[in-house]
């Protein structure tokens, strides 16, 4: 889509490590923190204008605390988020529809904005083309609590949540993920347990800071959704040595650093696909007030 009628929101997964909330003048964050945007841009930019807070994240020791412990800097960061969204809303967006999306801590921060920003604004819901949050979880409880919270079904349902959370076949626990949690399978777009083969895989893709895709694997993995967890599970061929977990607060065979990678052509052609048929439910909708 080259003119670009939808915009994207991106809110940046957690860069820091330790303790506290990122300074945001710190110039080895920022270069993090831009790097880590432009790693998970290429699946928005071909459709969207793009838009992405700097904002004072929750550093990642936080995720070791106790929830009340950590809550303040995660409610820090997302004061940050809420404010920027606030102001593209008002000055940048002028009535387009627009992509929700983040992974990990950014994806925390997208569903902070639909229970609060979208209880107060229900004219931003009709907007959303559709929330992509990545890496995080969204409850069966949540989705009760927020009406409006809902799980997207199939490729081109719109104003739904696109999530999920990769993990090998025998993994049992990740810290962000509570048992039950809900989830899409971005190869079929299904969200029973039902199997994606590797062949419904449009592409891998492994890229750099600079955005630039390093390594593309076709038919990568084949997948489906464990029905107690709630989690994305992929093929045995996955290798956990190959793809460890990487952060310390994961165990090897949680592939949370790449939920974004192993599916990246999948989620780009569905963003596409979801702009589309909003765009052609709005058209519809004018017609019919003509």
């Amino acid at each position: 889509m080259e003119n670009k009628d939808a915009d994207c929101f991106l809110i940046c997964p957690t860069v820091v490590f330790g303790a506290g909330n990122m300074d945001i003048t710190d110039e080895s964050s920022r270069y993090v923190f831009e790097g880590a945007l432009n790693m998970e841009r290429g699946i928005y930019e071909g459709n969207c204008r793009m838009f992405a807070p700097f904002y004072r994240q929750a550093a990642l020791d936080n995720y070791k605390l106790l929830k009340e412990e950590a809550e303040p800097y995660f409610t820090l960061a997302y004061g940050d988020v809420k404010d920027a969204f606030l102001y593209y809303m008002e000055y940048e967006n002028q009535g387009r529809p627009f992509v929700l999306a983040g992974f990990s801590q950014g994806a925390d921060m997208c569903l902070r904005i639909m229970k609060d920003v979208f209880a107060d604004h229900p004219e931003y819901r009709k907007q959303m083309v559709a929330c992509y949050a990545i890496g995080w979880s969204l409850t069966k409880a949540e989705t009760e609590q927020y009406p409006w919270m809902h799980l997207a079904k199939g490729d081109i349902d719109i104003n739904g949540i696109v999530t999920f959370n990769t993990e090998s076949i025998d993994n049992s626990y990740s810290i962000i993920v509570p048992v039950g949690t809900l989830a899409i399978n971005p190869l079929n777009w299904r969200t029973d347990s039902t199997y994606a083969p590797a062949s419904l895989n449009e592409g891998a893709c492994f890229t750099n800071y600079s955005g630039a895709i390093k390594k593309e694997i076709d038919e990568f993995t084949g997948a489906y959704i464990d029905p107690k967890r709630g989690t994305l599970k992929v093929d045995a061929t996955v290798s956990q040595e190959k793809y460890p977990a990487g952060l310390d607060i994961f165990a090897d065979g949680v592939y949370h650093l790449y939920d974004y990678q192993f599916f990246y052509r999948n989620l780009q052609e569905n963003v596409e696909r979801r702009i589309e048929t909003y765009k052609l439910i709005e058209w519809h909708a004018e017609r019919s007030v003509s």
